[in-house]
């Protein structure tokens, strides 16, 4: 490709660029569906100085937080969705993704207050629907699984939080002030005020209590597989001792297998606190 039509595809795109985001501040400012939205993304900023710390005031926020740059681009493409404007949408959602590395299909339903932190690799389903005060960290997938038609993405209530790099897949309901531990693959419905970590996704705290304002403390989130773990090498140390009482003197093991055994024992320990092994 010669560098004459490098330069017109870049001049292209940003002509491009320039119609959608003109096209884009007017929709906000001289209709009345932009004054919703406005709204709506005054309750977006607000969400970010409430739950992230880092954020030290309003133009770093406005300036900064490219999951904020997604939310309005978002907002924008889905007002003109549900009034079945074609094409356009779906050019805003994918300047959105070049912009931000997310992706939300402007069909996405998505209530007020809603905090994506950091925000690369998140992606959002067509028939997704989250409710408000909804936090999400980097490399959520909130996606189908398979080809199914009509409702095929997940339901997010109000106050759920996703950590990085969770899947919540298929049409499944996770309901509100759930938390999703960071990894967790969830394809079965969450109940309300419960905590689901692991793959797939298992319950290990139900109707806790929620103090604050919403965080997700990662390192004492229960580790189902540790659990099990630990009752195996317990049921194992007992049924050892249990063996040596009937053992004849001459088939006891020796010390220094004894020492060798229980020092691997001890690094199980160690990973049951997350040392590893």
């Amino acid at each position: 490709m010669s560098c004459g039509s490098r330069s017109t595809d870049r001049g292209a795109g940003g002509v491009l660029f320039g119609l959608i985001a003109t096209g884009a501040m007017g929709y906000l400012y001289l209709t009345p569906g932009g004054g919703v939205i406005r709204r709506a993304i005054a309750g977006d900023v607000r969400a970010i100085k409430e739950r992230d710390p880092a954020a030290r005031g309003m133009l770093e926020v406005v300036t900064c937080y490219s999951g904020l740059h997604a939310i309005v681009l978002h907002r924008i493409a889905h007002s003109l969705w549900q009034r079945d404007v074609p094409l356009v949408p779906r050019l805003i959602s994918q300047l959105s993704r070049f912009l931000t590395q997310i992706e939300i299909h402007p069909g996405a339903v998505i209530g007020d207050g809603f905090f994506i932190d950091h925000g690369a690799g998140v992606v959002i389903g067509e028939t997704c629907e989250i409710g408000d005060n909804v936090t999400i960290y980097q490399g959520v997938t909130l996606g189908g699984t398979g080809k199914e038609t009509g409702k095929r993405h997940p339901t997010i209530e109000d106050g759920v939080i996703i950590g990085t790099g969770a899947k919540v897949l298929g049409s499944i309901t996770v309901g509100h002030d759930a938390k999703i531990g960071a990894g967790s693959v969830v394809v079965q419905p969450v109940p309300p005020n419960t905590t689901v970590v692991g793959n797939p996704g298992r319950p290990v705290i139900t109707d806790g209590a929620r103090v604050g304002v919403a965080d997700i403390d990662y390192t004492h989130l229960p580790d189902p597989v540790a659990e099990a773990m630990k009752c195996v090498v317990r049921r194992m140390v007992q049924l050892e001792n249990e063996l040596e009482e009937f053992c004849p003197p001459h088939q006891k093991r020796k010390q220094d297998q004894r020492v060798h055994l229980d020092d691997e024992i001890c690094n199980l320990s160690g990973f049951f606190q997350g040392s590893g092994i």
